[in-house]
């Protein structure tokens, strides 16, 4: 049995339902299974899901609590992180999860069924395709932010209804200052290990990078 620290993820999120809870608590074992079926987390990692992959993923509500009837748009989901654990916190939000590859998006449909998640639409669809316009676009990581920031940008609603401006929230480990030395926009850079006990954020970012009427 994979565990989950339920209570500090109360203290985390005061507003967290025990409905929720009981959903946290068996994401790490459904994906377990699933793992061991199609590869989406590497087996060395599933040990450490709660924080590597769950609480990870949960740094973007720490920073950014998503209103009621918010778009979001999870690129490169992967195995559904960040969107499956972020959709379990907030269930009135709606989520679209994307990834080029089929097998990645077969797990992440089978998971959010298990969990009976009505607010998350997975499919296996690039970027480029997609026509929608979301509140925010959120990632963990799937290419160098700039190329990313490019990609993404007018998938993005001007129009906000929350006290952060509309845009990107993107998961990084590392120093990214190299990378981001050359980006003309505006963009801010929270350190994920102020948000969480656990040393393993110590490296890892989160970078908020908002949109702006021309």
């Amino acid at each position: 049995m994979l565990n989950v620290d339920t209570v500090y993820l109360k203290q985390l999120f005061s507003f967290i339902t025990e409905e929720q809870l009981e959903m946290f608590k068996a994401l790490p074992n459904l994906y377990k299974e699933w793992n061991e079926k199609i590869n989406v987390i590497s087996r060395k990692d599933i040990d450490n899901i709660f924080v590597h992959h769950i609480l990870y993923s949960l740094a973007i509500a720490r920073v950014c609590p998503f209103n009621e009837r918010t778009k979001i748009l999870d690129v490169g989901t992967g195995g559904g992180f960040p969107g499956i654990p972020l959709s379990i916190l907030f269930p009135k939000v709606s989520f679209h999860l994307i990834d080029g590859i089929g097998k990645k998006i077969r797990v992440v449909k089978a998971i959010a069924d298990e969990l009976g998640l009505k607010n998350v639409n997975a499919e296996q669809l690039r970027c480029e395709e997609d026509t929608n316009k979301y509140d925010f676009v959120i990632s963990r990581a799937v290419s160098n932010l700039p190329e990313f920031y490019k990609l993404v940008k007018r998938h993005i609603s001007l129009t906000s209804n929350h006290y952060m401006r509309n845009g990107i929230l993107y998961l990084k480990g590392g120093d990214i200052d190299q990378e981001m030395q050359s980006f003309k926009h505006y963009y801010k850079i929270y350190d994920v290990n102020k948000l969480f006990y656990d040393t393993y954020f110590e490296t890892k970012k989160l970078v908020y990078i908002p949109m702006y009427k021309k």
